[in-house]
């Protein structure tokens, strides 16, 4: 059950459930833009079953409380709203506070969770030694996913040779860009919600033809997971028509600092020639104010 999502699980337990827990599904399935931000005792209002039919109900659906309930609930609410409901979603969550210190808020939550129960430290270790001694690395993300890819490459590029930021116009164009991966290769296939098809399809694409994976996403139920070798969690949240990406900012932070690190003598060489071609075309201002 772990790498299904609210409604997979929804949909593989309904034979086990009481009345009140089916009455408690539907009104989850069709309301779950309004049922992610409500405490069990509201929800089981809205619902018309007991707050006690709410704990039960997690615990049925394999969750260990309430809380991880509605966080699965709100991964849906990422997922699956389009732009107009994300509007109207948080419009209700920052009428009453200001918007920059909410949103700030938030992000030093999602921080917190990613330190908690998000990213795993093996998994990241795996990670940066796959990056380190890959013959070629490629680096898809589409969308609002795409910044983040260009960064990392940005800096990947300055250490070693062979990164590629793959394209992500089309399917048929990224596909083009990859179509001679190997098991020498890596991919590193970054989403978040909602979910790329072109990003999924890519990575998957990669693995069957030998190449090693890893997927920078939000949650072990994304779509993409099942196609990575390697899996790093970083958090995000809605807000507005934008996707909280600071979590997996950090991540790739943190990656580039590590393959560094591990290349530190290789990367010191090659910065220090980097500074003399920046020195001699005059590229930083040096001036204070």
């Amino acid at each position: 059950m772990e790498h299904l999502n609210l409604l997979q699980r929804i949909e593989k337990k309904s034979s086990e459930f009481s009345k009140g827990q089916r009455r408690l599904a539907q009104y989850i399935t069709e309301n779950y833009d309004i049922a992610a931000y409500l405490t069990a005792s509201k929800l089981g209002k809205e619902a018309g079953v007991s707050e006690s039919t709410v704990v039960r109900f997690a615990y049925q659906l394999d969750y260990e409380g309430y809380p991880e309930l509605q966080k699965a609930i709100q991964v849906i609410v990422k997922t699956n709203s389009n732009s107009i409901q994300r509007m109207s979603l948080s419009s209700k969550r920052y009428q009453e506070k200001g918007v920059l210190k909410s949103i700030l808020y938030t992000d030093s939550e999602r921080l917190r969770d990613t330190i908690q129960s998000g990213v795993d430290e093996e998994e990241f270790n795996r990670s940066v030694m796959l990056i380190n001694d890959a013959r070629r690395l490629y680096i898809l993300g589409a969308r609002s996913a795409a910044y983040l890819a260009g960064l990392m490459g940005y800096y990947f590029k300055m250490m070693f040779d062979n990164v590629i930021i793959v394209d992500a116009n089309s399917t048929s164009e990224t596909l083009e860009q990859i179509y001679d991966i190997s098991d020498k290769d890596v991919m590193m296939g970054i989403t978040f919600p909602r979910y790329s098809k072109r990003t999924i399809c890519a990575l998957q694409y990669a693995k069957n033809h030998g190449a090693k994976t890893i997927a920078l996403t939000d949650n072990m139920q994304s779509p993409i997971v099942e196609y990575a070798d390697c899996k790093l969690i970083a958090k995000s949240d809605v807000m507005t028509i934008v996707d909280s990406l600071v979590c997996p900012l950090s991540v790739v932070n943190a990656m580039v600092t590590a393959i560094a690190l591990l290349r530190k003598d290789d990367v010191e060489k090659r910065l220090m020639a980097l500074e003399e071609l920046w020195n001699e075309y005059d590229v930083y201002n040096r001036s204070l104010l």
